[in-house]
């Protein structure tokens, strides 16, 4: 993945110093040279790395420090605070009003992904209450208006276009006005991509913000193009003046760090980063999240505004939960909804420490394992679904048939039982917590109910679950479980673990939930 192993070779770099039992200026400087090394080869512009070098030697001045201070953590604070400043431009991005139209113009060079991009922030705003829509003023390229439409058809949003118009200014203004008039918030605008030396296409470039005149111009950066970065984003913004950047295809394996150049260059904010082809594969950008994802600390906010922005249904397995019950069918639920959460290696970078402690763990491995849990419960009746899974023990022959309908062996059915088995023993304890604060308010007559709530998500969240985000403990518990995803043994994955790990983000709805959800808002 773009910059996954830039981050990795600055965390080796920091940990191997931190760990040397002889912490003295020479090893400092050999760590210096190998975080600026592995900047190099990830492209980022020359001066940017020599000025961080020089702005990480002043903060650590070896000969300053007092022998009271802790020089690893002062070096780890150091190295994080510069790679911060590097891609903070001290700016904020756009923020759209609701109410009134937003008009955001995408620009870009050619094969930047724009036209993936433009549908991805429009269904962004659509889940977050926004009416948005697409306008797709590409009459360049062949073949423009017919994606735009497929993308805007599969992701439920208006659009417009033409295919007969040659000029895009007109096309442009038109779909503005269109959108204005039925009272639209978020209208995004899709442009031809061109190249700093095609002048005529930077002229029509400028001719489409004088017709709509947007209220954001978005600069759309492939992660990949290295060093040319740079110049193309300069020549667009002394055209275009763009308010923000959009990184794409940072899920690719080529260096990405001519973008972060892009950023310093222009001192434009990055305002989010393309994570996949899919219509959720958008994140928003912050500079310290970035760092601390980039070093193996994780995004757990992040993490909880992925989660939410999947909207989850989550109202039976609540409620069944409130009753300290929980049924084959409600593991099945909760399956469903891990694997909407997206591949493994994404959460494993918003997850403090899962990243390194998955290592080369296969995507597509640990997701056929969760299909296959999957399988097992839809080749059951609606009656084995609904119960405690007891009649299998009862009646040994269901597993067999059931195994034989799913595809699978009568050992991973019996593992899969197991796991309701031990999530069932954490939903009674859920349950008989549940009830016990009822009655507590009963008693009270229900005064203090922020209180008792703060209370129990306390208690819920120290019961036998150190998982919850953030907890050293709990991540390598869910790696202990995801273990058995990546060994190809054939072992189920402990989701009664997961589950617990995943809580507060929505993956069993109040388990120890109160901190984390409270901390995902922005």
């Amino acid at each position: 993945m773009v910059l996954q192993d830039l981050g990795r070779r600055i965390n080796s770099a920091v940990s191997d110093l931190t760990r040397s039992p002889n912490l003295d200026e020479k090893a400092f400087d050999g760590m210096i040279k190998e975080i600026c090394k592995a900047l190099l080869d990830a492209d980022v512009n020359v001066k940017l790395v020599q000025s961080l070098r020089i702005s990480i030697k002043r903060t650590v001045n070896f000969k300053d420090i007092p022998p009271a201070v802790n020089k690893k953590r002062l070096i780890q604070k150091a190295v994080f605070d510069e790679l911060v400043k590097l891609v903070d431009p001290h700016a904020e991005p756009f923020k759209p009003k609701k109410g009134k139209p937003n008009v955001i113009m995408f620009v870009g060079l050619q094969g930047a992904g724009k036209t993936t991009t433009c549908t991805k922030l429009a269904r962004h705003y659509q889940t977050r209450g926004f009416k948005s829509c697409l306008v797709c003023a590409d009459t360049f390229r062949a073949g423009a208006f017919d994606q735009l439409k497929q993308n805007a058809t599969k992701a439920k949003i208006p659009y417009f276009g033409s295919l007969t118009s040659t000029d895009p200014a007109q096309v442009a203004a038109e779909g503005v006005a269109k959108f204005k008039k039925e009272r639209f918030e978020i209208i995004i605008v899709d442009t031809s991509g061109r190249h700093r030396q095609e002048k005529d296409l930077f002229d029509e470039m400028t001719q489409i913000q004088s017709a709509i005149k947007p209220d954001q111009t978005i600069m759309v950066l492939d992660a990949t193009i290295g060093q040319q970065a740079e110049a193309q984003s300069k020549a667009f913004k002394e055209t275009a003046d763009y308010g923000a950047i959009i990184i794409t295809k940072t899920d690719g394996h080529a260096s990405g760090g001519g973008a972060i150049s892009a950023v310093a260059a222009t001192h434009t904010p990055i305002a989010f980063m393309g994570t996949g082809e899919h219509m959720l594969d958008l994140e928003r950008f912050s500079p310290q999240p970035f760092v601390s994802k980039l070093l193996g600390m994780g995004d757990v906010a992040g993490l909880v505004e992925h989660v939410q922005a999947l909207k989850l249904d989550q109202k039976d397995t609540m409620k069944h939960l409130a009753e300290g019950v929980f049924t084959v069918r409600d593991l099945r639920d909760q399956l469903q909804n891990i694997m909407k959460m997206g591949p493994l290696s994404k959460m494993a970078g918003m997850i403090p420490g899962l990243g390194q402690m998955m290592g080369g763990m296969d995507d597509e491995e640990g997701s056929m394992k969760m299909k296959r849990m999957i399988y097992i419960c839809d080749s059951m009746t609606n009656k084995e679904l609904d119960s405690d899974g007891k009649m299998f023990v009862d009646q040994p022959t269901r597993m067999t048939r059931v195994a034989l309908g799913s595809g699978t062996s009568v050992r991973e059915v019996e593992e899969l039982l197991s796991q309701r088995q031990v999530m069932g023993q954490m939903a009674k304890r859920v349950g008989g917590m549940s009830k016990n604060m009822n009655k507590a308010q009963g008693a009270m007559g229900g005064n203090n109910k922020k209180q008792q709530m703060a209370a129990m998500q306390q208690r819920m969240q120290s019961m036998g679950q150190k998982g919850a985000p953030g907890g050293e403990a709990g991540m390598a518990e869910m790696m202990k479980m995801l273990g058995g995803m990546g060994g190809g043994g054939g072992g189920m994955p402990d989701l009664s673990k997961m589950m617990s790990s995943l809580g507060g983000l929505g993956g069993m709805g109040g388990m120890g939930g109160g901190p984390a959800g409270r901390g995902g808002r922005r």
